[in-house]
């Protein structure tokens, strides 16, 4: 157990959110608080950084939509010494936290997206397979049409990647009637998984694959993984769907295999370059179905975001595992 009090710091703006639960938790622990600028305090007073011996540190959702991340890598990574960092990110692909965990420091990462994540993906697959735009212009232009659609039920769905995310979208899957096939380090199967590989099983596995769901880390074994060759073996009229790092796919390889009919469409909701820029032909395929790094915008995420920090920190506290630790040799 950490010796007591242990010391938390977290940004100010997240702090005005969890104040009054945080308190309510009776922990003992000495708090700290950062602005935007990264000046870091103690009870109104400033705190040298390089002076100071932190336990916990929380990046909160607050420190993205400041656009102050790089400055809180900036803060972690000039503290003395660092024992635990709690993000809101899933995928970690970000260099600083590699270089906060070379320096010691444990990190875990977020679980709370899966929920909006799994249930954005459900929702486009339903999209594409029942040709929501077409029955729009169908209604738009007065028709009574009959559009024929494609049931998830008894359809292949691959998943790359098992974390958190991974898992919530194959247990909709699994209720939808879906076969569910995941590539993760371990090939384990379990209740929603019916058939499990590795990176190096892809081959074998994408050719009778309707819907591929990519959920995984963006690292030097998975970058630009869905390439010519990874297409090249695709079953016809499958669809894609991206929602983990834009880095995961060959962009050209991706249009080619649209345009040539061998993916019947795709659904990205991340891209090589975030916002992407204008004129990127991504933007006007008519096979691909693009949302602006939304997926994780789902009306419960905050909260969870929130009580995840809640949850953990008493583990951290009473000297209990911690939820969702990452593995640093996972970070490259």
């Amino acid at each position: 157990m950490p010796s007591s009090p242990v010391t938390v710091a977290m940004y100010k703006k997240a702090f005005d959110q969890v104040g009054p639960r945080l308190d309510a938790l009776g922990l003992d622990f000495d708090l700290m608080l950062f602005d935007a600028d990264m000046t870091l305090t103690k009870d109104g007073a400033t705190v040298d950084p390089t002076a100071t011996d932190l336990d916990y540190l929380w990046l909160s959702p607050e420190v993205s939509h400041d656009g102050v991340l790089n400055k809180a890598f900036d803060l972690a990574l000039s503290l003395k010494s660092l024992d635990v960092l709690q993000t809101f990110n899933a995928g970690l692909d970000h260099p600083g936290y590699k270089k906060v965990a070379d320096r010691g420091a444990r990190i875990t990462n977020s679980s709370a997206q899966s929920v909006a994540i799994s249930e954005y993906v459900l929702g486009q697959v339903l999209a594409m397979f029942q040709r929501h735009d077409e029955q729009r212009a169908a209604q738009a232009a007065g028709q009574w049409q009959r559009i024929p659609f494609r049931e998830i039920a008894g359809t292949n769905w691959l998943i790359v990647g098992f974390g958190p995310i991974g898992r919530a979208t194959a247990a909709l899957a699994k209720a939808f009637g879906a076969h569910v096939t995941v590539v993760r380090r371990s090939p384990e199967t379990g209740a929603t998984v019916d058939r499990a590989g590795t990176m190096a099983d892809l081959p074998r596995i994408v050719p009778d694959i309707d819907v591929i769901v990519l959920a995984c880390p963006l690292n030097e074994a998975t970058r630009g993984f869905a390439g010519r060759d990874f297409f090249a073996r695709v079953k016809q009229d499958a669809v894609l769907v991206n929602i983990a790092r834009g880095g995961l796919i060959d962009d050209t390889a991706l249009i080619e295999a649209l345009d040539s009919g061998r993916l019947a469409a795709a659904t990205l909701d991340v891209f090589h370059t975030e916002p992407l820029p204008a004129g990127d032909p991504l933007w006007s395929h008519p096979k691909v179905r693009l949302t602006a790094h939304t997926s994780f915008f789902g009306s419960g995420t905050r909260g969870r975001w929130y009580q995840l920090f809640l949850d953990n920190l008493p583990r951290y506290v009473k000297g209990e595992p911690l939820l969702n630790e990452f593995n640093p040799k996972d970070l490259v």
